[in-house]
């Protein structure tokens, strides 16, 4: 693991946790009948709107966008970044159990997309697990 890819990788959580959580916490009801927006809408075949629930969600993703923001800070803190990265997997790997769980209510386009994406966010906050290999003499990492 180098700091070019933790910089890369906390970089997408956070931008992933600031999409999703500013549009939640901020338009909970637009958020529910667009996300994840670009022509595609996931929520409304889950169950109906809850508006506490869309702000809590948002909150959660605000959340772990400032672990990720502080992190990206400190990218050679193995301890900090691991932290980012198990928080990140806890939430990756439950949020994506369930929705492999559920691809039935979605189209075959919609299926894929839900398997990729969320599996790339596992497979994201995992690395982040992998401590920094220590610079070499001479090296500008």
């Amino acid at each position: 693991m180098n700091t070019r890819f933790r910089y890369a990788d906390l970089g997408i959580l956070a931008l992933v946790g600031l999409y999703t959580g500013a549009w939640a916490y901020c338009s909970p009801a637009g958020w529910y009948r667009n996300f994840p927006g670009f022509g595609l809408s996931w929520l409304p075949q889950l169950g109906p709107y809850n508006e506490h629930l869309a702000k809590d969600a948002g909150a959660m993703f605000l959340a772990l966008s400032v672990l990720s923001l502080i992190a990206l800070g400190q990218v050679r803190n193995n301890r900090l970044v691991q932290t980012a990265g198990a928080a990140w997997l806890v939430f990756n790997v439950l949020h994506f159990s369930y929705h492999v769980q559920h691809l039935d209510m979605y189209g075959t386009r919609d299926q894929v997309l839900n398997v990729v994406f969320l599996g790339a966010l596992v497979l994201l906050a995992a690395l982040l697990l992998v401590p920094i290999l220590p610079a070499r003499r001479g090296d500008a990492r």
